[in-house]
């Protein structure tokens, strides 16, 4: 049985938890601050930063590059990307593909298997020293390291999100500041963190993977298409996730805006030669 990691580890992990603490508390302050003007910021900049940031961007062109699009448009998605607060793009991607490569096995930073608080977050506070320190991870992501705008915005991640803070200062105050930053924020972290969680323990499996990732429902609304986790553990590099027609993948019909456009191409879709570890269609929907 795979034994469970300590939450804590060193003095760097508790700089990723007083940020995240201070996150969440600051977003409390959404229950004296609200107005609908401010709730509706905080949907659009979800979709911004969680849906076109972190899984358009981040996921599906930085660390699988299921699809192809200009260097302008790569650096917008990185900009976003950052402006959730997630990580950088170099730190981000580096460890999800370490992810991939040890799905739900020892190695895996973020399995269940460590326990579903682990996953969800206490991973971020105990993580191994080399998925933090640039010179240790950037082995793992040779391509994004040789651009010297992605390594900026790597080392100078909270930039954009400190830009984006003050500009909603200008245009609306405080309430804006809250609900665009702080409240956003939370709600893009645990949606993020319910694809390495739930959607490792709750849902369908239609792939049998050698991991133990599966296809969430209500995680995918949350998230943009990613909680079809299981789908996509099969076919890693697929630009779609939800294959069915009742799978909502909402950032792959975007991939399919970006092409009509003319701002994507060599779109990756699901094919049996693409497939990753054993692909066997299985009929497990406990």
């Amino acid at each position: 049985m795979t034994k469970r990691r300590a939450i804590f580890s060193d003095r760097h992990d508790w700089i990723v938890f007083g940020w995240i603490l201070f996150m969440h508390l600051g977003a409390l302050a959404g229950f004296f601050t609200f107005s609908w003007r401010a709730f509706g910021v905080m949907v659009l900049l979800w979709w911004v930063t969680g849906g076109i940031g972190i899984t358009l961007g981040y996921h599906r062109y930085f660390t699988h590059k299921s699809y192809a699009t200009p260097k302008i448009v790569q650096y917008i998605l990185a900009a976003c990307g950052c402006m959730a607060g997630e990580a950088g793009p170099l730190s981000w991607v580096a460890t999800h593909r370490y992810h991939h490569t040890y799905s739900d096995l020892e190695q895996d930073p973020h399995s269940p298997k460590h326990g579903v608080l682990w996953a969800h977050v206490g991973w971020l506070f105990g993580r191994e020293d080399f998925l933090s320190e640039y010179d240790s991870y950037k082995r793992y992501v040779p391509d994004l390291a040789k651009d010297p705008v992605l390594r900026f915005l790597d080392k100078y991640h909270l930039l954009p999100a400190l830009v984006l803070a003050g500009f909603l200062y200008w245009i609306g105050g405080w309430s804006f500041v809250v609900w665009g930053v702080f409240v956003r924020s939370v709600c893009v972290y645990h949606s993020t963190w319910l694809v390495n969680s739930a959607s490792h323990v709750s849902g369908y499996r239609a792939y049998k993977t050698t991991d133990n990732s599966r296809n969430n429902w209500w995680v995918a609304l949350l998230a943009f298409g990613e909680g079809w986790h299981n789908n996509h553990h099969a076919f890693q590099r697929s630009a779609r996730h939800g294959f069915r027609w009742w799978e909502i993948d909402m950032t792959y019909r975007l991939i399919q805006l970006l092409w009509m456009f003319g701002l994507a191409s060599d779109i990756h879709l699901p094919s049996q030669g693409d497939a990753t570890g054993v692909t066997t269609p299985v009929n497990d929907f406990s």
